[in-house]
């Protein structure tokens, strides 16, 4: 039967590379001494050279093999190498791959010594060639190096099934069906007729057993096609992401000779020129692009990572959708997906450019490992077989798309273009849409994009044109979110496309050619911590889930241009806010339909913080109080540039009640809190029918502190190590984030953990996170941040084995 043997933990790494490290009996003791994922060197949150990471670089490890029987074979398998791996056992070179984002496996049989320790050496080369995607021209992102996913050792026999890939059918009538596709592998000499064993499964029982007898040729590969018909199935879907595996058993007389066991979801997902449906239920698509990389590390990250960003797009951003932007990612991200019924756009590696034959070959080898490596994921809607942003070429996305086709006819394919009216090989035309700069048009009609009547999807928007950093003044960081709700509010209004896939979900690391001058690219809705800036709560606001509330503004007038308040924004999914000024009631908002009247959950608009204060505490009559509210409310937004009409308006007031400018001026100070004024305390409370499901306060800071949190304080390794954010946010007495903030903390670790990147950093827009990662031994460690202003804040972290 297959056995799997993790060999992650006690590798030997150099930063270098010589020939001489390959012969086994190289004294590598003065390598360092690492665990998998790893990065070949970690670099600065920003303002570094791209190269110090492109270089060559080795790592060896001593790895038992078992005795293997007369039919057995070993290999060892990576999940992820950048960006080129040539791998040795005992000194002799046994295979290679190209391409950092898809696994490969290398048999080791012929070379191993068995029944005793052998030495697994690779040469790693991180650099950028030219013969490898998605290089050969400027990149917009950085693709980091190392060993940086997982790597196991895989005992299998000389028949089996390399790869099993489950494809449901028809479930939407009477009679669903699974559809299998058995890839064999027989190297025993003789063709053999065999029994599979299939037992369907959900939740640990088995509710269905069918037996069939095939026929494997004496090939290395080969496609074997069964079908069964299935019954009282439960679908896959966003809201119930019903899961069930299949345990299927390659049988000689009786024997087991081959063990799958595969989870998959039962749905059916379709792109049509009339929207994406799932299920046969019209699906709009709202989501966000995300790249895998982490500060200091790059790719190098373990499943809760992986896993932690699918719960952030899931639960915070509350979006349905992640398009993994540029090439494959982790099966731990993908795992996720498929529990929490996040749907995912699949892509091959790539950004632009095109290269020689040569390149569009490994191109196409990557178009067919994304899909046999992602095949059984239901969250997997649409494969990305065209490179990113690249020109036509058709020669390149025949042969892609015809690959993809014949592989999985249960999916569409789909090809990323920046380029109107665009050749289209593929199902779906999907098509990064920049039109929008803020005072213009959300999206643009799909017809004046493409001919084709197709289905049509946008994979990205906003992004570069309005990067945005956590501590960007006020104004800027609403107008950021504002953007991301024009384009939704288009998108939903549209019924000729299928979604949105927004640019991006967090800030991420780029080459000098890009970015704002530092290495980073200031385009996510969080930082590069996953912390929000506020266009996170437009996303966030659009879900029923969890009561949202973020009033987008400090409220403090010496943030704005004049001293002159601006518009509030409130990004919520409460049906109401009610709001109170100095402990008094000033009134009831609802949201703005009549602004954004096609989204979920439009944001609440507060232009007036007045009320009816004026008319219960001034000399106004009723009708007066009313008009002169207008009036301050129009000067505060517009300063003494009052029209016509409104200064005739002021003048009568003036006259009426024998008032100089003077008088007005105070008035103005009283209820705006203009200089010299006492600072004005706001209180807003979100209702949900009658309940308050969300309070904030808005007042001047007296007792700023530090808050730490810890996304899990227990870590648990399994296959590798495993780690854990922790964010520290600068809070005032309410509770707010204080974004003008730049304190430094030293960071240090008591106990079997440690911390990913620098010791001592210093917050960025008021905050800060960082990850602790465990170290290959159990017990309890401690996370001390020590601060000279806010003194030592403690938290206790579990590392179980």
């Amino acid at each position: 039967m297959k056995r799997t043997i993790d060999i992650n933990f006690g590798w030997k790494y150099h930063h270098e590379f010589d020939e001489s490290y390959i012969a086994p009996s190289y004294d590598d003791s003065s390598f360092e001494t690492v665990n998998i994922p790893h990065t070949n060197i970690e670099v600065p949150y920003n303002n570094f050279d791209e190269s110090m990471y492109q270089i060559e670089s080795c790592y060896r490890k001593k790895i038992w093999i078992d005795k293997l029987d007369e039919n057995e074979q070993v290999y060892v398998k990576f999940n992820g190498v950048m960006a080129y791996a040539k791998v040795y056992l005992n000194g002799i070179y046994v295979g290679e791959h190209k391409g950092g984002y898809t696994p490969f496996k290398i048999d080791l049989t012929a070379t191993a010594n068995v029944g005793e320790y052998n030495m697994l050496t690779v040469y790693v080369d991180s650099s950028e060639r030219n013969d490898v995607p998605p290089f050969g021209f400027v990149v917009d992102y950085l693709t980091y190096g190392g060993i940086y996913r997982e790597v196991s050792l895989e005992y299998c026999q000389n028949i089996r099934f390399d790869t099993v890939c489950i494809k449901t059918k028809d479930v939407l009538t009477k009679t669903p069906y699974l559809d299998i596709d058995l890839y064999t592998y027989n190297n025993s000499g003789d063709s053999q007729e065999l029994t599979c064993k299939f037992d369907l499964i959900v939740k640990n029982e088995c509710i269905q057993t069918f037996h069939k007898v095939i026929s494997i040729n004496n090939k290395l590969k080969e496609k074997i096609t069964i079908n069964e018909n299935v019954s009282d199935i439960n679908l896959w879907s966003i809201d119930e992401p019903n899961l069930y595996h299949i345990k299927l058993q390659l049988m000689k007389d009786e024997r087991t000779i081959d063990t799958h066991i595969i989870r998959f979801g039962f749905r059916e997902a379709k792109f049509t020129d009339k929207g994406f449906f799932l299920n046969g239920t019209k699906v709009k698509i709202q989501g966000l692009n995300r790249h895998q990389s982490f500060p200091y590390v790059g790719y190098a990250m373990p499943k809760s990572a992986q896993y932690k960003d699918a719960e952030i797009l899931k639960y915070e951003l509350g979006v349905n959708t992640v398009r993994l932007s540029h090439y494959p990612q982790s099966d731990h991200f993908m795992d996720r997906c498929d529990e929490l019924g996040l749907l995912v756009f699949d892509e091959i590696p790539g950004w632009q450019h095109i290269g020689d034959k040569d390149w569009q070959d490994i191109a196409v080898q990557h178009v067919e490992e994304m899909i046999m490596k992602d095949f059984n994921h239901p969250s997997v809607i649409i494969w990305g077989v065209r490179i990113n942003e690249s020109q036509d070429h058709d020669e390149l996305y025949k042969r892609t798309n015809d690959l993809a086709r014949t592989l999985d006819d249960s999916r569409n394919t789909g090809g990323v273009r920046c380029i109107t009216n665009s050749s289209l090989l593929e199902d779906v035309y999907t098509y990064n849409d920049f039109i929008h700069k803020g005072d213009n048009i959300g999206l643009q009609k799909k017809k004046k994009v493409t001919r084709s009547d197709k289905a049509y999807l946008i994979t990205e928007y906003n992004g570069h044109m309005y990067p945005t950093k956590k501590f960007d003044d006020e104004i800027h960081r609403v107008e950021h979110a504002i953007r991301h709700l024009n384009v939704m509010n288009a998108m939903q209004k549209d019924d000729d496309i299928s979604g949105a896939i927004g640019w991006c979900m967090f800030d991420y690391n780029t080459h000098k050619d890009f970015g704002s001058g530092d290495r980073i690219c200031y385009h996510g809705v969080m930082d590069m911590f996953r912390i929000p800036k506020h266009a996170a709560y437009v996303y966030g606001s659009q879900q029923n889930q969890t009561p949202v509330m973020h009033v987008a503004s400090p409220l403090c007038i010496g943030e704005f241009a004049g001293s002159i308040l601006d518009t509030i924004y409130v990004f919520t999914n409460c049906d109401y806010v009610k709001l109170y000024k100095n402990g008094e009631y000033v009134s009831k908002f609802y949201p703005g339909k009549d602004l954004y009247p096609h989204v979920k959950h439009p944001p609440i608009v507060i232009d007036d913080l007045l009320g009816d204060s004026i008319k219960e505490n001034e000399r106004f009559s009723p009708q007066d109080a009313q008009l002169v509210k207008k009036l301050l409310i129009q000067v505060n937004k517009s300063g003494d540039n009052l029209g016509l009409i409104d200064t005739l308006k002021m003048g009568w007031i003036f006259m009426k009640y024998k008032m100089n400018r003077l008088d007005a001026e105070d008035l103005y100070t009283k209820y705006f809190g203009g200089w010299g004024g006492k600072a004005t305390d706001y209180v807003f409370e979100g209702y949900i029918g009658d309940t308050c499901v969300a309070k904030t306060n808005k007042s001047q800071v007296f007792n700023p502190m530090i808050k730490v949190t810890v996304d899990n304080k227990t870590l648990v390794e399994e296959k590798t190590y495993d780690t854990t954010r922790v964010v520290l946010r600068l809070i005032d007495d309410n509770g707010n984030d204080i974004i003008y903030a730049h304190d430094s903390v030293v960071l240090e670790t008591v106990g079997p953990i440690e911390v990913i990147g620098p010791k001592i950093v210093s917050l960025i827009g008021g905050s800060i996170g960082f990850w602790i990662k465990s170290i290959g031994e159990a017990g309890k460690g401690r996370v001390i941040v020590k601060s000279e202003r806010f003194g030592v804040i403690e938290e206790t972290i579990q590392v179980d084995k």
